[in-house]
């Protein structure tokens, strides 16, 4: 008997990230221009670096709050209030160890053994490697794409609900489509979770990355106080901040207590000086948000003009996040296309097999980097199409 034999069959097949093995294949090439992960080019911008610096010099370094300080969360319902436009208690935040760990806390808090939850496919496949961990089973439910561009046909979210289905995962705006749900749908999905007693676990953290106004639609502006929602979220996205793993939980104040106990049993709270960042972040950062937010729909557009022209790129124009979702004609196999792209045009993509049902043809593509470093690496794909 091997070693592996003895672990829990929940963490012998959690599987291989398809992202992670492309990028181990390219990294280092020189000239390389990576689009494979969802992050931005630049570093974290030195208000935020700073406040945390001080923290540190200061000597937070001892064990915190493990909801999070007082101050963290007094911010998170500031920048609620001002994105929302309605009021938001300290209450309901909590900082976690990074958006994957508040997807994790609100899996063990509502799914496990035997038990089923429901997400929308194409997806970032930590969710459903998440929940399969967790020892719940991950049901897909597949978006549709039309010349209209992706959407969420409710009435097969419900077809796909069981008496063992626990809570219904939506990611919008999407990563890796782009789709990006209205409030007709997001009604029709939350009296869906109501009628079946379901919980929401809300991924909204592209929510300002939106292109078709200030901000996309949310769960926030048409649920009840006490509706079975739980809102995921993350700093990474919004304030180049992926290396620091801070995000936080927002729920409903009467759970505080059980998502502190997770915590509590899990990371055990997030460092205090950290956390000054985060603080700086959310009061100080809504202008370079802006402006990271610009810069990501003129990269869109310059993807999408110059794939768009080579003819056989088909694709729909992303509503919301920063990465554009496509197919080539003739190119079925996006897994062991991705491996020859980074051979043959130097730029490394994210091959649609990594993100579950109906994306084995597709490409996603980050340009939330330098336009310059996106026109580059556009016009490289589209020789290589040119090619193929």
């Amino acid at each position: 008997m091997k070693l592996i034999d003895d672990l829990r069959s929940e963490a012998r097949l959690a599987p291989e990230s398809g992202i992670v093995a492309v990028a181990n294949y390219g990294w280092g090439r020189a000239g390389l221009i990576p689009l494979w992960a969802g992050e931005g080019d630049l570093p974290t911008p030195e208000f935020i670096s700073q406040a945390a610096a001080r923290g540190l010099s200061a000597g937070e370094t001892f064990y915190t709050w493990q909801r999070g300080i007082p101050e963290l969360r007094q911010a998170l319902a500031r920048y609620h209030a001002r994105h929302f436009g309605k009021a938001f208690a300290p209450e309901e935040f909590l900082v976690t160890g990074g958006g994957m760990q508040a997807i994790q806390l609100a899996l063990q808090a509502t799914a496990g053994a035997g038990d089923e939850v429901i997400y929308l496919s194409p997806a970032w496949p930590n969710f459903p490697g998440a929940a399969g961990v967790a020892g719940a089973k991950p049901v897909a439910v597949r978006l549709d794409q039309t010349g209209n561009g992706w959407t969420c046909e409710v009435a097969k979210v419900e077809a796909a609900v069981t008496d063992r289905t626990r809570a219904i995962f939506v990611n919008s705006p999407s990563n890796p489509t782009g789709w990006t749900a209205d409030l007709d749908t997001l009604r029709a999905i939350l009296d869906l979770a109501r009628r079946k007693n379901l919980w929401i676990i809300a991924d909204e953290i592209y929510a300002l990355f939106h292109y078709g106004g200030v901000r996309a639609p949310s769960f926030m502006d048409i649920m009840d106080e006490d509706d079975r929602i739980l809102f995921v979220n993350t700093f990474s996205k919004n304030w180049a901040m992926t290396g620091w793993r801070i995000g936080w939980l927002r729920v409903h104040p009467a759970l505080q207590q059980t998502f502190e106990n997770l915590i509590q049993y899990s990371t055990s709270g997030v460092a205090q000086f950290m956390q000054r960042g985060a603080i700086a972040a959310l009061d100080e950062g809504d202008d370079f948000l802006a402006a990271q937010i610009e810069r990501a729909r003129q990269a869109r557009d310059i993807a999408c003009d110059i794939l768009g022209a080579t003819g056989r790129a088909r694709f729909s124009v992303p509503q919301g996040a920063f990465y554009l979702f496509f197919t080539v004609d003739g190119i079925a196999d996006s897994r062991a296309a991705a491996f020859e792209i980074v051979d043959r045009a130097n730029v490394g993509l994210a091959p649609g097999t990594a993100f579950g049902e109906g994306g084995e043809a597709f490409f996603r593509l980050c340009f939330h980097r330098r336009l310059d470093q996106v026109e580059e690496a556009a016009n490289r794909l589209a020789e290589w199409i040119r090619t193929v």
